[in-house]
C-alpha cells in the first residue's frame, strides 16, 4: 500500500505539469498560432476601451513577458509556483511568493492571496453539502433497494428523479422564494466564517447546502440503489446469510461496502470539482467564493486569475482521485486480492 501511494504522488506531480504545459497552451499558444502577436495580446489585456498609449502598451508587454519565446514564459510560469517571481513594476520590482500564479491585470495584486481569501467559502459550501448528499442519498438509495417494488421506494426514486432533472438555479431560486422570502427561515445567506460565529455560520449556509445536495444526494441515491439490488443477490451474499449472519452484518459490511465503489468514485469526481469553484450555486445565492471569483475573472479576461483556478481545480480533482484510489482498497477487500 505504502509503495502505491508513493507511485500514485509521483503520477500526480506528473499529471499537475501535464495539466499546466496544457493550460499554458491554451492561453498562450492558441492565440499565437490564430494569428496574435505580443502587442495585440497585452492590448486586449489593457482593455479595448482604456484609452492607452503605444508606449504603455508596449510596457505592459515587457512587464507581461510576453515578447519573450514561450518555451522561457512556460518555465518563468513553473519557477513562480515552486520559487515565486519577481515582477518589473515600472517604478520597482515586486516580489510574488510562491505559489505565484503572476499577478491580476485589474487589481495588480498576486493571483494566489486572492484565491484564499475566496476558497474558505467554497469550502465550507462544497463540505457541508458533500456531507448531507453522501448520507442522505446512500441512505436513501439502501432503503429504496432493501424495499424494492414499495411505496417508499417508487417515491424516493420520483424524487431523486426530479432531483437530478432539475438544475441547480432553478431549485436554488425556489428554495430562496419560499424559505427566505416568503417564510423567513433562512433570511439571509451570507457568508460568516465559522470561526466567528459557527451557529450563524452553519444556519447561513443550510439553504446553499440543501439546494446542492438535492441535486447530488437524487444521483447518488439512484447509483446506491443499483448497485445495492446488484450486490445483494450475490452468491457471497447468500452465502453470508447461510453462515447465519445477522442482517444488518449482511447489508452493512458485506453488501453496502462492495455496493459503495463506484459512489466513491463519482465522490472523488464531484468533491474535487466543486472545490474548484461551485459556479452556479455561489452566483445563485450571491456567496463569494471561487465560483463567484472564477466568473469576474472570465468577465474581466484577466488570464493570471484564470490560470490560477484551472490549475487550482486540476489540482482538487487529482488530489481526490488519489484519496478515492487509496479508499478502494479500504472499502473493497477484493480490492487488495
Amino acid at each position: 500500500m505504502v509503495a502505491f501511494i508513493v507511485r500514485r504522488l509521483i503520477a500526480t506531480v506528473f499529471l499537475l505539469i501535464v495539466v499546466s504545459m496544457i493550460t499554458f497552451a491554451i492561453f498562450f499558444l492558441i492565440p499565437r498560432l490564430a494569428g496574435q502577436n505580443a502587442y495585440q495580446l497585452a492590448t486586449e489585456l489593457v482593455g479595448q476601451s482604456a484609452t492607452q498609449s503605444r508606449t504603455t502598451i508596449i510596457a505592459i508587454e515587457n512587464k507581461l513577458g510576453f515578447n519573450l519565446p514561450l518555451y522561457v514564459q512556460y518555465g518563468r510560469f513553473l519557477r513562480g509556483l515552486v520559487f515565486g517571481e519577481h515582477f518589473n513594476t515600472g517604478t520597482s520590482t515586486a516580489y510574488c511568493p510562491p505559489p505565484c500564479f503572476g499577478y491580476s491585470f485589474k487589481s495588480e495584486q498576486p493571483v494566489w492571496p486572492l484565491m484564499v481569501a475566496s476558497m474558505p467559502v467554497t469550502i465550507s459550501l462544497v463540505v457541508g453539502a458533500a456531507i448531507l448528499w453522501l448520507v442522505g442519498g446512500v441512505t436513501i438509495g439502501v432503503i429504496s433497494a432493501l424495499k424494492r417494488g414499495t411505496v417508499f421506494d417508487r417515491f424516493s426514486m420520483f424524487v431523486a428523479l426530479a432531483g437530478v432533472s432539475l438544475p441547480i438555479f432553478f431549485t436554488g431560486l425556489i428554495a430562496l422564494e419560499v424559505f427566505s422570502y416568503h417564510w423567513p427561515v433562512f433570511p439571509n445567506v451570507t457568508y460568516v466564517g465559522i470561526t466567528t460565529n459557527p451557529l450563524l455560520w452553519a444556519r447561513n449556509l443550510m439553504l446553499p447546502w440543501i439546494t446542492l445536495a438535492f441535486l447530488y444526494a437524487a444521483l447518488y441515491a439512484r447509483l446506491t440503489r443499483a448497485g445495492m439490488l446488484e450486490t445483494m443477490s450475490e452468491d457471497y451474499i447468500r452465502t453470508a446469510r447461510a453462515k447465519g449472519l445477522p442482517e444488518r452484518t449482511v447489508i452493512v459490511k458485506h453488501g453496502l461496502r462492495a455496493a459503495l465503489t463506484p459512489i466513491i468514485t463519482i465522490f472523488g469526481m464531484d468533491l474535487g470539482a466543486l472545490l474548484g469553484g461551485a459556479v452556479i450555486t455561489e452566483h445563485t445565492f450571491s456567496i463569494n467564493g471561487l465560483g463567484q471569483f472564477t466568473m469576474v475573472a472570465i468577465e474581466n479576461q484577466d488570464l493570471p486569475e484564470i490560470l490560477g483556478v484551472t490549475m487550482l481545480t486540476a489540482f482538487f480533482i487529482v488530489i481526490a482521485n488519489l484519496i478515492v484510489d487509496i479508499l478502494y482498497a479500504v472499502v473493497d477487500p477484493r480490492v487488495r486480492r
